[in-house]
């Protein structure tokens, strides 16, 4: 379940006094601050991607290293592809807590200023982010942390993996002719290739409907929040 929404403990208030001069510089500088911390842990995220993509890239270059090489690194890498999944999602909460002030500050603080309106304190932002400062908190929870980062990343790490897998084993070390074949090819010592399959395919289709689920916990997340501040 998504985190509580702190706004709705915010209600608007009327206008008392712009901000003077001290004010509006200090602001300024909150906002550099906060666009700041969102880039650095942007750069997080964008590493942990890398870590995903390298590791895939080296599953794939061991697996079809020669038409007797095993296709078991692509299952493996399968595995550490959703740990760093998961790394990934705990970074981008708190990426998504910078990146939500400095939104707010934009929307609500400067876009004003730009148009020529002035600074408006009747739509209750100056409410919201202050109480974002007094009480942090995450604007998001875990799993639509990890619903975002799997539908607009790794869902297609995941798609390359699967093909690669299947690929390998219908190829080598010679074109496929039966499904005997098949579950010879895929069996892991032990464990029949029949159930290796049955395994991947709940794998990439459990996170397929986890990435559909997040996406409804999302549609409703923005029909709940449609008419207040963006923070999350």
């Amino acid at each position: 379940m998504s985190e509580p929404d702190p706004r709705r403990s915010c209600s608007p208030t009327s206008p008392a006094r712009g901000f003077n001069a001290a004010e509006i510089s200090a602001l300024a500088h909150l906002y550099r601050g906060e666009v700041y911390r969102s880039t650095v842990w942007r750069t997080r995220l964008d590493s942990t991607t890398n870590w995903a993509v390298v590791t895939t890239g080296i599953a794939l270059s061991v697996t079809y290293s020669s038409t007797e090489a095993s296709p078991l690194p692509m299952v493996l890498v399968g595995l550490l592809v959703s740990v760093f999944l998961l790394y990934e999602a705990r970074r981008y909460r708190y990426f998504n807590v910078w990146r939500a002030r400095a939104r707010l500050l934009e929307t609500d603080f400067y876009a004003p200023m730009i148009q020529g309106e002035g600074i408006r304190f009747d739509s209750g932002w100056t409410e919201l982010l202050a109480k974002d400062y007094r009480e942090p908190r995450y604007h998001i929870g875990m799993a639509r942390a990890v619903g975002r980062r799997l539908r607009r990343t790794y869902a297609w790490i995941f798609v390359i993996q699967a093909i690669a897998y299947y690929g390998k084993l219908v190829i080598h070390p010679v074109p496929l002719v039966s499904l005997a074949d098949l579950w010879d090819r895929a069996a892991i010592g032990p464990i029949a290739g029949g159930l290796v399959i049955m395994a991947g395919v709940l794998f990439h289709g459990g996170w397929a409907l986890f990435a559909f689920v997040t996406l409804r916990m999302e549609l409703v997340a923005r029909r709940e929040r449609k008419s207040l501040i963006a923070m999350g």
